[in-house]
């Protein structure tokens, strides 16, 4: 993987922050257990020599398809499944909802050439909480997996363009000006929606409401059930389409 190209963005509205660390550092806590999926032999040892240099990050086993990464996952239970998009047999958009079903608390990062924009929606529709092209540096791997890990999501700079680009379109499709809240969320969830849409974790909302972070995690997952969405990516989504988050 080359390393001199840009940083990896956050979703738009999300913050550039890296997520803190407790107050012991990053030995205090579990290492975040990654799963490695791509069908070039070669790159897979390439990432797992460079992960290996980071003390709070673990790779627990590599597969070279999405069938094998849905075994896998089931047996090592990953924190994050690092995945490319287009591989043999079955791939890793097509694998993403096994994926949820055997390891419903892995988050998913596709790790891709693939540039194309139906590849992004479709990744974000089946749950991946990540998407990143090949071209990014060897350090934004490390930054975008302790990221997610922390409840962001992660986009490529150009990728996140082509999204913004479809989410105003989405909005100038509209003749409505007012924001138009979801009917089906209560007034509490539709705040906390609000808040995850600007890319707060559970933490910090339950700060900025003062509510407690268990709180904060049943309205997130009443929210996505209820809106029949998988990922706070697509909670972000769900957001602008509805005019809940503005962009300018």
């Amino acid at each position: 993987m080359a390393d001199t190209f840009g940083p990896v963005v956050p979703m738009p509205g999300t913050h550039r922050e890296c997520p803190e660390e407790p107050p012991d550092g990053p030995a205090a806590r579990e290492p975040i257990r990654v799963l490695v999926v791509d069908d070039h032999e070669l790159f897979r040892r390439g990432l797992e020599i460079v992960l290996a240099q980071e003390e709070d990050i673990e790779v627990v086993g590599e597969a070279g398809d999405g069938a094998e990464a849905v075994e896998k996952a089931a047996d090592l239970l990953p924190d994050i499944v690092l995945m490319d998009v287009r591989m043999p047999r079955r791939g890793g958009i097509e694998a993403c909802t096994s994926l949820k079903e055997v390891a419903p608390s892995a988050k998913i990062i596709m790790l891709t050439i693939s540039d194309e924009e139906a590849d992004l929606y479709d990744a974000i529709k089946a749950g991946a909480t990540g998407y990143l092209l090949k071209e990014i540096s060897t350090d934004e791997v490390s930054l975008a997996i302790r990221a997610v890990a922390d409840g962001q999501s992660q986009i490529s700079p150009s990728m996140a363009a082509k999204l913004l680009t479809e989410f105003k379109t989405m909005i100038q499709r509209t003749d409505e000006s007012k924001l138009v809240p979801a009917p089906r969320l209560t007034d509490r969830e539709l705040e906390v929606l609000k808040l995850v849409a600007t890319g707060m974790n559970n933490r910090d909302i339950a700060k900025e409401l003062f509510i407690s972070e268990n709180t904060v995690k049943n309205h997130v997952r009443n929210i996505l059930e209820k809106l029949q969405l998988h990922s706070r990516m697509e909670a972000v989504v769900y957001a602008m389409r509805e005019k809940i988050l503005e962009i300018r």
